[in-house]
């Protein structure tokens, strides 16, 4: 058990960044898809690379938001702007 959880600190650096790195490019992909493609939320998952299967979406209309998360370990969130399209919110540790 103590070498897991040396193995878990060992790697949790790699693990939030590459978590970190999915949830944003799948906010910015299915927002951009969302509400500068027009498509619904479901049809955007088409857009993801392979092995993104672990990322959630949800929307926020009102905002024109999406956000993605990584369960348990990263979420972000990316809005519309008129003339800017799909920008990230800044990250957050």
């Amino acid at each position: 058990m103590l070498l897991l959880a040396g193995a878990g600190v060992f790697l949790w650096p790699q693990v939030h960044g590459y978590a970190q790195t999915g949830a944003s490019y799948g906010a910015r992909v299915a927002c951009s898809c969302r509400f500068v493609g027009g498509r619904p939320l479901g049809d955007c998952r088409k857009d993801f690379e392979p092995g993104m299967d672990l990322i959630t979406l949800s929307e926020d209309t009102a905002a024109r938001s999406v956000t993605a998360r990584f369960p348990l370990v990263a979420r972000q969130t990316a809005a519309y702007r008129e003339g800017w399209g799909c920008v990230l919110q800044p990250w957050s540790d």
